[in-house]
Formats: structure tokens, sequence, C-alpha cells
């Protein structure tokens, strides 16, 4: 899942938003196994608390619909793991799935964020 690298590069510093999700709570443990800093971004941090490696990660409060607080997050990260969706319903879902993408990416391009790694939606 977490791509090789050459044990003489540095560790990369890596923001995953999901990191309650199923898929985002797997990848974190792979990144830390592979010498990677990792900070989760979740609106309730305290749904991570009882992962085994929530001490082991930096957590920080956002909301991918917040600009302010995307930018915050994303400051000093080289990739970003973009594993949120909105699980609304209805004929605004699809705008506002496409907003926080939107927002996200323009707040990590700001920030110098090498990479994004972007999960899809349903």
């Amino acid at each position: 899942m977490v791509e090789n690298r050459r044990r003489s590069e540095e560790p990369l510093h890596c923001l995953v938003t999901g990191a309650s999700g199923y898929i985002g709570g797997r990848l974190v443990p792979e990144l830390l196994a592979a010498g990677h800093r990792v900070r989760c971004m979740a609106r309730s941090p305290g749904k991570l608390r009882d992962h085994p490696w929530a001490v082991d990660v930096d957590t920080v409060r956002g909301d991918v619909q917040d600009a302010e607080s995307v930018a915050t997050a994303l400051r000093g990260i080289d990739v970003a793991y973009y594993l949120v969706h909105s699980l609304r319903s209805g004929a605004d879902f699809e705008a506002a799935d496409r907003r926080a993408a939107e927002i996200f990416a323009a707040q990590a391009h700001a920030c110098g964020v090498q990479r994004i790694v972007y999960l899809g939606g349903l």
C-alpha cells in the first residue's frame, strides 16, 4: 500500500484525512511502519484516540469544507491522503463533495504539498 523508498531518503511528512474510516485507519499504521511522520486531520479528533497508533501521530481538528483549517493541517506536509467524502444524499451531494476537494487542492498547492492521493467517492 505504501510506496517503497530507499533507506537513504528522508521520511515524508504525511497528512491523512479520513483516518477514522476503514482505509485511513489501515493506511496510518502502514505509513508509520515505513518510517514516515503522520498527521491526521479530523472533524472530531476524539474518534481517533482509541486507535493503537493514536499516540504516534499528530492529530489536528479540521474540516475539508473550511479552507483555514485545511491550510493549518497542510503546513509542512509532503504528501496528503484525501480519503474523506460527503456522505450526504440529495441534489447537493456532488457539489458539496467537489467544493471540499477543490478547497483541499487549492490549500495543498498554496502550502507546497508535493503529492495528493485522492480516493474517489461513491
